[in-house]
């Protein structure tokens, strides 16, 4: 048999398959065992291990960073199959006002540049992108895409049923012209354009119908109808408005819009791209755009008033400024699909875990009764990890290096101190942007020019530090580890996750204010562990909400999808940004649990064969120090330096003692030296497998 190619579907129990797209045709039916298993071998079965990259918003759009070189035959690796799949790259220079948007796509073929900020024709710049590979694309030297040591992104979208598509066809002067495209749903918005000759690029978006239609200009939206009509496979484009005159040569890029019917990720069911309409108020409390997930791209233009096509990325830094109380803050850069220009900062429009909020009053964003379209990308992290290394790193300060710390994926977190010598711990999160908090104090947020996430691999470039400085750094995963950030209300509420299993451990720190640590542990009781909390700045042991500590998670479990926090300032004063990292056990990748203390040797077996790379352990009934320990700086046979969280201490050998070892399963602690096995006690640990 010739095997299918799934795009998200997921095969139920009984192998029935729901209605679903694929590479030849749209089919539902059942799967014999002898089709299961060419499509296993195929590696096309979706089943938690082996998910087709179509499933996942990873592996059909990347923003991806890059400095140029100006060199040729450069690869740029963002693992978007062009070459297999097709797609789009739309690059942008973020230093340099003299080049602006470049789009490239596989239909018209390599080296075909048109500019989105002009109305040229295609041009055949065969120095700029050069290739479509199975993991990316190739560029030459051309200033438009590769000058020497400026700052670029590119945007990649790949052909997907409800996600993108790319369509070229030529006039023929019949009337209006209707083509087919390969969506299967709902079209979100259409981007035409006649690329054989110079004209204006014309932008259809559903939300507006057929009657209304945007230039990529400032212009506010014209009537009249450029596209005529559409369905879940067609596109019809009106020939009396010139896009069906004979023998001229057009393109439509397409874009899907889900509506709670995307059935992308690991359940099936989940949407990755939205094309809607939000109202401006002309208030700093600006709308709440829901999304019913966590962006990674948003773009937007205002309809009924003259207004530029604002692009905002997470990978660029979009994130979360500072509330009223702390002070005002940017969200981050945004960029402009209309014009060439230099990278520029807005104040709050923010990403939420469930879509955008927008806390300014500035017309360009949030004019008073002014329409707004948008188009948003889910953030990626929606497959659970198989390998620590893939979500987890450590490495020392690099100072001739950049990034200044390397990682073997995009870094979300990070944690880094000084490790022979008294220092701070220093606690950044890419939604935090510039600034940073400290895991052993109460103190707010403070600024952080060193905390640049801008890096596909590693994190920083600032020359602050030296290689006694050591980074432990994570990556946003499905079922391992999320960060959400949220505004207080002093009102018990839900916060929105993603993490899409119920956390094992929280988090939570007030951004703007003096406040604790607080962390929810599922292994801190029996029976409720959200009747308990710890202090992650203190040596305390477990604290319980009946002892009239106050009420930190609302004495309700956290879920798959929510957690929820009362209503204490540690955890909810009104107005005040807060950040929550939340983790989850994920087998062979990560484990939380607990273990009981016997002053001699104990076993922690965390399901991993080939070791711990990171030990985090705190006693949980009694005070205790919240250890780290890790293979870096060395969990061995004999003597291991520690860490603590709740201290600027230097690393710790705490009397030149064996503490840990190592152990194939995951680790040992051993008799009494350090108090990591107090008989008798209870410890709470999280553990991360060994990385290559």
């Amino acid at each position: 048999m010739s095997t299918k190619d799934f795009t998200a579907n997921v095969i139920s129990a009984t192998k029935v398959v729901p209605d679903g797209n694929f590479k030849d045709s749209k089919a539902s039916g059942i799967w014999d065992i002898n089709e299961a298993l060419d499509l296993i071998k195929g590696g096309n079965w979706p089943n938690a291990a082996n998910f087709s990259p179509g499933a996942f918003v990873d592996g059909l759009f990347q923003t991806h960073l890059y400095t140029g070189n100006g060199g040729n035959n450069r690869d740029i690796v963002n693992n978007i199959d062009l070459s297999g799949k097709g797609g789009l790259v739309w690059t942008n220079n973020r230093d340099n006002d003299s080049y602006g948007n470049n789009i490239f796509d596989t239909v018209r073929g390599a080296g075909k540049m048109l500019i989105g900020d002009t109305d040229a024709a295609e041009a055949n710049e065969g120095a700029t992108l050069t290739q479509f590979n199975n993991n990316g694309f190739r560029i030459n030297d051309d200033n438009n895409i590769n000058i020497n040591t400026e700052s670029y992104v590119s945007w990649t979208f790949r052909k997907q049923p409800k996600f993108f598509d790319v369509v070229t066809y030529t006039g023929t002067q019949d009337g209006d012209k209707t083509i087919s495209h390969s969506l299967n749903t709902t079209v979100g918005m259409a981007i035409v354009r006649r690329y054989d000759a110079s004209g204006d690029w014309y932008v259809y978006h559903r939300s507006r119908g057929t009657g209304k239609f945007l230039y990529l200009l400032t212009n506010a939206e014209a009537s009249g109808s450029i596209v005529t009509a559409t369905s879940d496979t067609t596109i019809t484009l009106s020939q009396s408005n010139g896009f069906n005159t004979s023998g001229q040569s057009y393109l439509v890029y397409l874009f899907a819009h889900n509506d709670d019917d995307g059935g992308f990720g690991e359940p099936g069911d989940q949407d990755i791209i939205k094309c809607g309409t939000y109202t401006g108020n002309g208030n700093d409390n600006g709308p709440e755009i829901a999304l019913g997930f966590d962006p990674q791209f948003f773009m937007f233009k205002k309809t009924s008033g003259t207004g530029n096509w604002f692009v905002y990325d997470t990978t660029r830094g979009w994130g979360t400024g500072a509330s009223t109380v702390s002070g005002t803050d940017s969200s981050g850069p945004y960029l402009l699909w209309n014009e060439a220009n230099q990278e520029a900062t807005s104040n709050r429009l923010n990403p939420t875990s469930t879509g955008v909020k927008i806390h300014d009053s500035n017309d360009a964003w949030n004019e008073n009764n002014s329409t707004f379209i948008y188009m948003a990308i889910r953030a990626g992290g929606m497959q659970t990890p198989t390998t620590a290394s893939s979500v987890f790193s450590m490495d020392a300060f690099n100072n001739s290096g950049d990034p200044k710390y390397d990682s073997t994926h995009i870094v979300d977190m990070a944690l880094i101190k000084l490790t022979d010598d008294t220092g701070d711990w220093y606690n950044y999160a890419r939604p935090m942007r510039y600034k940073y908090l400290s895991t052993h104090t109460t103190a707010a947020e403070a600024n952080a020019s060193e905390a640049n996430f801008d890096h596909m691999r590693g994190f920083s470039s600032s020359n602050w530090g030296n290689d006694d400085y050591q980074a432990w750094m994570w990556k946003r995963a499905r079922g391992y580890f999320d960060v959400v950030t949220y505004t207080g209300t002093s009102s018990a509420k839900t916060v929105a996750h993603n993490l899409g299993v119920a956390p094992e451990m929280i988090w939570i720190k007030n951004r703007g204010d003096t406040e604790n640590w607080v962390v929810y542990h599922s292994g801190i009781d029996s029976s409720t562990p959200e009747d308990y909390y710890l202090r992650l700045n203190t040596t305390a042991a477990r604290i319980d909400v009946d002892g009239g500590a106050g009420n930190r998670f609302n004495r309700t479990a956290p879920t798959a999808s929510v957690f929820t926090v009362g209503t204490d300032d540690d955890v909810n004063d009104n107005t005040y940004d807060y950040i929550a990292y939340l983790f989850a056990t994920v087998a062979g990748v990560s484990k939380l649990g607990t273990y009981t203390g016997n002053d001699g040797s104990t076993n922690v077996d965390c399901g991993f064969t080939n070791g711990a790379s990171f030990v985090l352990i705190k006693k949980i009934n009694g005070t205790g120090d919240w250890f780290i320990f890790d293979s870096t700086r060395g969990i061995v046979a004999g003597n291991d330096p520690s860490l603590k969280l709740n201290t600027n201490e230097a690393e710790d050998d705490l009397g030149a003692r064996d503490i840990i070892d190592p152990l194939a399963a995951g680790f040992t602690v051993n008799a009494n030296r350090g108090g990591v096995n107090d008989n008798g006690d209870t410890f709470l640990f999280y553990a991360i497998a060994a990385i290559s």
